[in-house]
């Protein structure tokens, strides 16, 4: 018997529809509610926002960094200047194997491990598409070999741009200093957009010194992009406004003969305007070829540099630590003068020695057998120690410390140089803050010849004697001339006047024509170097010890190694009524200012009077 159809229930599978139906249309109805709020809110809540991000996806703004300015002596003299520079730059995604592209390309140039080093580390933090630097400094017969195989190193390019050079290569180099590669360090004290795109940076010197001057602003340029980052076309640019030029005080003669004169010493020589505190000549030798330093110093050269003993690197212009010897002795004496304690006509003997009252070390004079009976005058033609001492004891170290101060020994002069050094005007006050201890009378007599704790900067000391060449006022050293935006006029630097002492002219002229006649006087401690000279010149010899004898000991050169040596001191100006130009040398380990450090000023005040002023 067949078993009989099931009888379908038509009203309660039609009721089942419905439901599911009206489910489904639910269902429907919140996503579609979902998809219209979701566009309502990316259409007109959030459009700005993704309208924006749109526009940055598709439009970029690339730097175009500005030429630096360049650096002229006083005479417009190029100095530092801008020269092309090639450079081989990878792209990665253009090179199917990285590795085996630089191992090929060591064929045709000298690439070491640094190098790929470096190239490693650019390559970890840039994108495929992007062309990185490889080799920053490629010679003409480097780009003539590459170019000629270059169809062999697709993603392999060869580009210009441009590079600091020195003419001069290590003349005046740490007056002028370098520019190097920029780094996080130095964007630390810089506006990070203003550098970017830009590679160089100055590192010392007047590069540093005026780096806002130089630098200029930096330029962009907006392109259009594709999805991967690609450029496809530039819409608009604003260019870069280059750095301004700069004139320097320095004339390149005048620094050449300085240079030449200080011979095989280490030291330092600074030639000086009095009337405006420009710098004409500013020596630290030994110097090195700025020129190793823009490209990037290679680690081994930077080595030899850095471990010479000789510190090349140092600038002992501004930041050389010395004692000042006897060239403070004019200034003692003007204190002596300045305070009634001494008169013109006031003796003393000088059996070559002084004693203390109640104490029986002897403090002697350079001349064992004394120079008997002398005056002030006397004893700064002749450097007297003896007389020295005693006006020193009788002054105290709380007068002679402040004179010393109003003529800028102890204190930053503000030339525009990096890293200068304040030295040691030591004082009461400074040595009980600085070694806890009270002041001796005996430290009051090394003081009163420069000696003791007492340090000053070469730049210090020619501007003591700018200032004493001024009759007491003492203007701010400097070495920017002028500065020149593109080829208009010259913005002239003014002269910067930082004090003018009240010293009685009497006193000042006495002091000044002793001065005249230590190169002029038979019995001068410079007249064998200025004997012949056709202009007047009024000086002061120095020799400052470089470590303390023991009571009882003599100094003998000969038994000591050059560099426990003296140093050779010597400053003054010429021509002595109305003076042009003031000096300082040091030679270091020279001995004796009188034999060595004058006739070298002698040379460097040849050269002002007979070459530089005929081309005025």
């Amino acid at each position: 018997m067949k078993q009989k159809d099931k009888i379908h229930d038509q009203y309660l599978e039609a009721s089942i529809f419905r439901k599911r139906a009206m489910i489904a249309a639910l269902f429907c109805a919140v996503l579609f509610s979902i998809i219209v709020s979701r566009l309502l809110f990316l259409q007109w809540s959030s459009h700005d926002y993704y309208s924006t991000r749109s526009e940055n996806n598709r439009i970029q703004i690339q730097a175009v960094p500005p030429n630096r300015g360049l650096i002229y002596s006083r005479s417009g003299i190029v100095m530092a200047e801008n020269v092309p520079n090639y450079r081989l730059e990878i792209t990665p995604e253009q090179v199917a194997n990285v590795p085996a592209t630089i191992t090929a390309l060591k064929q045709y140039l000298d690439i070491d491990q640094k190098d790929i080093n470096q190239f490693q580390q650019r390559l970890s933090g840039a994108r495929s598409f992007q062309s990185i630097p490889f080799i920053f400094d490629l010679s003409f017969d480097d780009v003539a070999k590459l170019s000629a195989v270059k169809h062999r190193f697709p993603g392999v390019n060869i580009t210009a741009s441009s590079v600091r050079r020195y003419p001069f290569g290590s003349l005046a180099s740490h007056a002028i200093g370098y520019v190097g590669r920029i780094n996080d360090a130095d964007l630390l004290e810089r506006d990070k957009a203003n550098y970017s795109g830009t590679d160089l940076i100055g590192k010392t010197g007047v590069e540093r010194y005026h780096e806002d001057t130089l630098h200029g602003s930096v330029g962009f340029k907006h392109v259009e992009v594709n999805a991967q980052g690609r450029i496809i076309k530039t819409l608009d640019t604003t260019p870069p406004i280059a750095g301004r030029n700069l004139f320097l005080t320095i004339d390149i003669e005048l620094q050449r003969a300085a240079e030449t004169a200080l011979q095989s010493y280490s030291g330092s020589i600074i030639l000086i305007q009095p009337s405006t505190g420009d710098i004409l000549a500013m020596v630290s030798k030994p110097g090195f070829d700025l020129n190793l330093f823009p490209k990037g110093i290679s680690q081994k050269e930077f080595e030899q540099l850095n471990q010479n003993t000789d510190h090349p690197l140092f600038n002992r212009a501004v930041s050389g630590l010395y004692p000042p010897g006897s060239t403070i002795k004019p200034i003692i004496a003007l204190t002596g003068l300045d305070s009634g304690l001494q008169t013109p006509k006031g003796q003393i003997f000088c059996p070559g020695f002084y004693l203390l009252p109640n104490d029986d070390r002897r403090y002697r004079d350079w001349k064992r057998t004394g120079h008997g009976l002398v005056r002030l005058d006397d004893a700064i033609i002749e450097s007297c120690d003896i007389l020295f001492y005693d006006l020193s004891l009788r002054l105290g170290i709380d007068r002679i410390s402040p004179m010393l101060k109003r003529f800028g020994l102890g204190q930053i002069t503000g030339i525009d140089n990096t890293a200068e050094a304040r030295g040691t005007l030591p004082s009461r006050e400074w040595k009980k803050k600085m070694r806890g201890k009270p002041w001796y009378p005996g430290e009051t007599l090394i003081t009163g010849i420069g000696q003791g704790y007492m340090t000053m900067t070469p730049i210090q000391l020619a501007n003591m004697a700018a200032t004493l060449a001024n009759r007491g006022v003492r203007y701010q050293p400097k070495l920017l001339y002028a500065t020149q935006e593109g080829g208009n006029f010259m913005e002239l630097s003014q002269a910067v006047q930082i004090e003018k002492n009240r010293i009685k002219r009497p006193h000042i002229d006495y002091v000044i024509d002793a001065m005249k006649n230590s190169t002029q006087h038979v019995k001068g401690t410079a007249y064998r170097a200025f004997q012949s000279a056709r202009y007047p010149v009024a000086g002061k010899t120095g020799t400052a010890q470089v470590f303390g004898i023991a009571q009882g000991e003599e100094y003998n050169s000969e038994n000591l190694r050059r560099k426990l040596r003296d140093h050779a001191l010597f400053i003054g100006f010429a021509p002595v009524k109305q003076p042009e130009v003031a000096i300082a040398v040091i030679a270091e380990h020279g001995e004796s200012g009188g034999s060595v450090a004058a006739p070298i000023a002698r040379k460097v005040l040849d050269a002002y009077f007979t070459s530089y002023l005929h081309k005025q």
